[in-house]
């Protein structure tokens, strides 16, 4: 049998438990949190006082968080690419509908109220350039992104565990700052945000658990293929408007890791999650070639650590079109 179709099989079998695991990790729509939550109630007598409050908290931001604020908003705003992509992993079910696709589309639908929320607040500021903002958000969804995981479910659910964690590290962090400069509605927005993020780790990372179980050797095969070709940011080929070659994603991760927002370590420290998590280290009875991919896996957080401790990331800001010092 073709490795295809031992993984059709294998996604075929634990179907059978995805109405389990969406209420176990996804929350009813009529009792999880709306954007408009966190925001002024434009019908309120109130709502010109609660957005002059939320531009003044604004000035006391630093010009490197807003950049890190409106990066992770473009990253949650190119939902429609991320919906696509996973729709045409090799088992969920686009034109038939089965368990896989009510997954994705019920994740998706919460996904969607995270960069509404962080898109109108940026709006209401009045600290950011939103029509460059929304030329990059167009320009990445248009782009689209290439993670190197082809159809593969195995490859797609390590990239999913992997990805949704460090969301929930980014925009922990973003929380923190925010509220340490006294804006404690903004951190509340960013700590709910990252408490989705946290539920959908777990979510995909059970589903390679479970995974592991029924074909331990192809899926210790596909997480060190993913852990070698390094996990890409959704928002690799972040770009702003006017020309076809941008710098901008690794100026925004540049300027990630000067705040400590999203590090080199968050990477590392991740993959030894994940590592711990499927019991990488315990695992035995493996094929020859699994076991030396097991191995590779084991002692790479260490090899990584020794190269990020020689990084140095450039002291001085990035000029983002997004983001105009003049109005921080």
């Amino acid at each position: 049998m073709s490795l295809k179709n031992i993984r059709l099989d294998v996604m075929k079998y634990l179907e059978k438990d995805v109405d389990t695991l969406i209420e176990k990790y996804l929350v009813p729509i009529e009792t999880i949190w709306q954007p408009s939550d966190f925001l002024p109630d434009s019908e309120s007598d109130t709502f010109f006082e609660e957005v002059k409050e939320i531009r003044e908290l604004s000035k006391e931001l630093p010009y490197d968080f807003w950049v890190v604020l409106v990066g992770d908003m473009i990253t949650e705003e190119a939902l429609p690419t991320y919906e696509s992509w996973l729709m045409d992993v090799e088992g969920v079910g686009q034109i038939e509908r089965n368990g896989w696709s009510k997954w994705v589309r019920q994740w998706t639908s919460e996904e969607n109220r995270h960069g509404d929320v962080l898109n109108k607040y940026l709006y209401l500021s009045g600290r950011v350039n939103m029509k460059e903002i929304e030329k990059t958000t167009q320009h990445l969804i248009a782009d689209g992104f290439d993670i190197g995981t082809d159809r593969d479910p195995y490859k797609n659910f390590v990239y999913t565990s992997f990805q949704e964690l460090a969301t929930y590290i980014s925009h922990n962090r973003v929380a923190k700052l925010a509220k340490e400069k006294g804006n404690k509605q903004l951190a509340k927005m960013c700590k709910i945000i990252s408490g989705d993020e946290m539920r959908h780790h777990m979510a995909y990372s059970e589903f390679v658990d479970r995974i592991f179980k029924e074909d331990p050797n192809q899926m210790m095969m596909a997480f060190e293929y993913m852990m070698k070709a390094k996990i890409t940011m959704p928002a690799h080929f972040l770009r702003e408007s006017g020309g076809e070659i941008s710098t901008a994603f690794e100026e925004f991760s540049n300027t990630a890791q000067r705040i400590g927002v999203y590090t080199s370590m968050d990477y590392i420290d991740i993959l030894e999650k994940l590592n711990t998590k499927w019991n990488i280290g315990g695992m035995t009875g493996l094929d020859p070639e699994a076991e030396k991919a097991r191995d590779y896996l084991m002692k790479l957080p260490a090899r990584m650590t020794r190269i990020a401790e020689r990084m140095k990331v450039p002291a001085n800001s990035y000029q983002f079109k997004w983001v105009e010092p003049a109005k921080l």
